[in-house]
């Protein structure tokens, strides 16, 4: 896939080493063989953490994204503060029995195990521009259950927004979207 010249910019912005900094890599988490990169130093260095969402924010200001959902735990940190400077709505996604009253669920592979992520009935409306928000895409599977729940509500997936992205285990061509890089991360780590 082509890499597009907005896309070369933004991951030779400098804040994105300054991001790469902060990154905790704790191996064998939470299992043996995994090597975790761990997010929560980076929300320790206010101005970095503010850098990560101003990237998000430049990029997704002035497209028409009207829902930013956040998979949990960490797209709850990171999806907030991007919907409301873009001023669109926020929707969790949840892990099971997390949401109160109906619910729509979609079951999932991650390369350690199996999971499902839950959005509100109703918290999309059709016809409305998404966006996806998470610390991080590995497979790739948490982000296709994330776009098949707002897909099955009606919405259109402009983008799944992503702080670090591991190549070697991510199946691009399994991730579905609209328009755009399938994925923008500001993080390549190999």
């Amino acid at each position: 896939m082509a890499v597009s010249e907005e896309k070369k910019k933004e991951m030779q912005d400098p804040r994105t080493q300054a991001i790469a900094s902060t990154i905790r890599v704790v191996p064998n988490f939470p299992k043996p063989g995994i090597m975790f990169q761990d997010i929560t130093t980076l929300l320790l260095n206010p101005p970095v953490f503010k850098d990560t969402i101003d990237l998000f924010v430049e990029r997704y200001t002035g497209k028409g994204i009207s829902v930013v959902a956040g998979v949990e735990a960490r797209g709850f940190i990171f999806g907030p503060p991007i919907a409301l400077a873009i001023g669109a709505k926020f929707i969790p996604l949840r892990k099971p029995n997390k949401l109160p009253g109906e619910v729509m669920s979609k079951e999932y592979e991650l390369e350690y195990g199996a999971d499902c992520l839950e959005m509100h009935v109703g918290a999309v409306q059709p016809g409305e521009r998404a966006l996806v928000v998470d610390d991080l895409v590995a497979t790739g599977g948490t982000l296709c259950a994330a776009i098949v729940l707002l897909e099955r509500a009606g919405a259109e997936v402009v983008e799944c927004a992503c702080v670090i992205e591991l190549p070697e285990l991510k199946d691009i061509d399994g991730i579905p979207y609209i328009g755009g890089d399938p994925v923008t991360s500001y993080l390549k780590l190999a």
